[in-house]
């Protein structure tokens, strides 16, 4: 696969973290296990690409996200500040390499932004938790794949929805936002990277 972020399908679901590839428990529900790969279908046949994958020029494995409509992912409706909202695209777990976690964590995430409002999405949620001040970037982005940290959603304008505990369900409103044109993931990529790489300091005049 070509290096920066793409589609995570079932064609490119072997370039996906290998714990990624068999997982349904967002797809899955008390005692009743989904099948994978009737799942991805439908959501392919409903949706598109359900996730976004992104690598290095290297072919290294940076980070995975995964997303779609609220209604594919039952196992939101067992969370805590849950179910997610009828009309939003559930953005559902990150798997990151260490080392870049939150910048690839941008990255895959304003793709999963720019791709939602593109198909014409309302909104799109995802489920946070409130981490004590002063955690570890370790901590915050590489232990917990299935919630995301609610100080770095509050960069994008993620609002609370509702709250239980620490635990929120956090919604990001679409409709203002400018549908993505020309090569969308490469102008996610440098929307990104304009948004969150320092200004380089002007030049001294001697």
């Amino acid at each position: 696969m070509a290096a920066g972020v793409s589609g995570l399908t079932r064609a490119t679901l072997g370039s996906a973290p290998s714990v990624c590839r068999e997982c349904v428990w967002w797809q899955s529900r008390g005692n009743r296990t989904a099948s994978k790969e009737r799942w991805m279908e439908r959501a392919e046949d409903e949706f598109g690409e359900w996730g976004t994958l992104y690598l290095d020029e290297g072919g290294r494995l940076l980070g995975s996200l995964q997303y779609g409509p609220s209604y594919l992912f039952p196992r939101a409706a067992d969370l805590p500040a849950g179910p997610a909202s009828d009309d939003a695209v559930l953005v559902t777990c990150s798997y990151l390499a260490g080392g870049v976690a939150e910048w690839a964590e941008k990255s895959l995430l304003l793709a999963a932004i720019g791709e939602s409002r593109d198909r014409g999405a309302i909104a799109l949620e995802a489920f946070a938790y409130r981490y004590p001040e002063g955690e570890s970037v370790e901590e915050r982005f590489l232990v917990h794949r299935t919630v995301f940290p609610r100080d770095f959603l509050d960069e994008f304008g993620f609002t609370t929805v509702r709250s239980h505990g620490r635990v929120e369900l956090c919604r990001l409103e679409l409709g203002g936002l400018q549908p993505v044109e020309e090569g969308r993931r490469a102008k996610v990529l440098r929307v990104v990277q304009d948004a969150f790489t320092p200004v380089p300091a002007p030049a001294r005049t001697r």
